[in-house]
């Protein structure tokens, strides 16, 4: 067999990789930078998870202390002089509503009140009711008095729509209670609002109110804010 001699070939030295070597200038950049980028992640993370811990604190802060509306119920409303032909004359209407403070950490200035009753839209009487008055947190303030006289404006030709209702069994007003209230958290006060209650009541022949009304709770809205 015939042995192949191999010329080893020398590379020269520009095919040699070329080693850098930086300064240590480049060398205490790199590390500077380096914990610069680890410090600005560290900030970034402690704020997030602050952020996140005030908003979880806000949060059960809002459950816990946003105000509830009042709850207002009807008790009783009634015409006793219903059964009467010429009943208007001295006509009256006796109503009893509760006004309930829901809130458990949360009171109610209640700076002014009126109550009016309705009939097919058309205001029949009302009258101021109650001073300005405070209400504390899981309390109820009953609401009661008597329309006649003067504060009640009915006519013989309203009467008369009131007894062919009677003649039907079922004759419905709309009492509405209108307040201007602010609520209390600790030592804030918040500004005022107007507020209304619409209670639908319906009284029967003998000028009681029907079951079915009773204690049914009256759909509560805000109006304007007053200041």
């Amino acid at each position: 067999m015939r042995s192949e001699n191999r010329i080893p070939v020398q590379s020269t030295p520009q095919d040699r990789p070329i080693k850098r070597h930086h300064t240590a200038r480049y060398y205490a950049h790199r590390v500077k930078e380096s914990l610069t980028t680890r410090v600005s992640k560290l900030i970034c993370t402690i704020f997030l998870a602050l952020l996140f811990l005030v908003g979880i604190i806000t949060f059960i802060l809002w459950l816990s202390l946003r105000p509830h509306r009042p709850r207002f119920h009807v008790h009783d409303f009634s015409i006793p002089d219903l059964a009467q032909e010429g009943g208007f004359q001295n006509a009256q209407i006796i109503y009893n509503v509760t006004a309930r403070n829901s809130n458990q950490n949360i009171g109610v200035y209640y700076d002014s009140m009126q109550l009016a009753v309705y009939y097919q839209d058309q205001s029949i009487g009302g009258s101021r009711l109650l001073f300005p008055f405070y209400q504390k947190p899981k309390n109820t303030t009953v609401i009661a008095g008597v329309l006649g006289g003067a504060a009640l404006t009915v006519t013989s030709q309203r009467w008369q729509q009131f007894m062919a209702d009677r003649a039907r069994g079922e004759v419905v007003f709309r009492l509405e209670v209108t307040s201007v209230i602010r609520f209390k958290i600790s030592s804030w006060d918040s500004k005022r609002h107007r507020m209304h209650a619409n209670c639908p009541v319906g009284v029967g022949p003998d000028g009681l109110i029907l079951p079915r009304y009773r204690t049914n709770r009256c759909p509560v809205y805000f109006g304007q804010l007053l200041d």
